[in-house]
């Protein structure tokens, strides 16, 4: 069974961040020829805790299991809002987080949320150089949803949404299976960490 981690970094609950990020896994579920584990998390719920570990240098208690999370996936759908033509500082605290090789390779669908269509470009001209310098594979296709995008019969969302996730599906079942270490498998000990100041 493959495991897909989706990240929402929209502030409000509900949200159309949310909302986003729950119909694309939805469209990559459905297009996996095998079964698959999907695994939300709602960078809002960890916000203080993603403070701590910028100050720190480490997760910890429920924040690491949700990096544990995202880091052993197959796959990953990272969804924010735009907020002054880019993403979030939610979003960002996240992925600063991270190890920087964490996620290489990792096949990645981006998606975004915002008042108008005027910030699709965030995409990018944002979110894709930040995925290219973590080194994962990220999908063609990337999902813009404006406010207009929800409410209109005539909008092309649904398609959009059903293409990224067919293209997520693709680059999940073309990657080779990796084993999968524990980065705190092995900590240095606190003496040796005192010894080196």
């Amino acid at each position: 069974m493959s495991t897909l981690a989706v990240i929402s970094a929209g502030l409000g609950q509900p949200s159309s961040t949310r909302l986003l990020a729950d119909r694309l896994a939805a469209a990559a579920s459905e297009a996996l020829r095998s079964d698959v584990a999907v695994e939300t998390i709602e960078l809002r719920d960890h916000a203080h805790a993603m403070v701590d570990a910028t100050l720190t240098g480490f997760p910890s208690g429920p924040f690491r299991a949700a990096v544990e999370t995202v880091t052993n996936a197959d796959g990953l759908i990272a969804v924010t809002p735009i907020f002054n033509a880019s993403y979030n500082g939610l979003f960002k605290t996240f992925f600063d987080v991270l190890d920087r090789d964490s996620l290489e390779g990792r096949p990645v669908l981006l998606g975004a949320t915002g008042g108008t269509a005027r910030h699709s470009l965030a995409i990018d001209y944002a979110l894709r150089p930040l995925f290219a310098y973590l080194r994962t594979t990220v999908a063609p296709t990337a999902v813009y949803a404006a406010s207009e995008d929800w409410g209109s019969g005539e909008s092309a969302l649904p398609d959009r949404i059903a293409r990224a996730g067919a293209e997520l599906a693709a680059l999940m079942e073309a990657r080779p299976a990796t084993a999968k270490d524990d980065p705190y498998e092995d900590p240095v000990p606190f003496e040796q960490l005192l010894a080196g100041r």
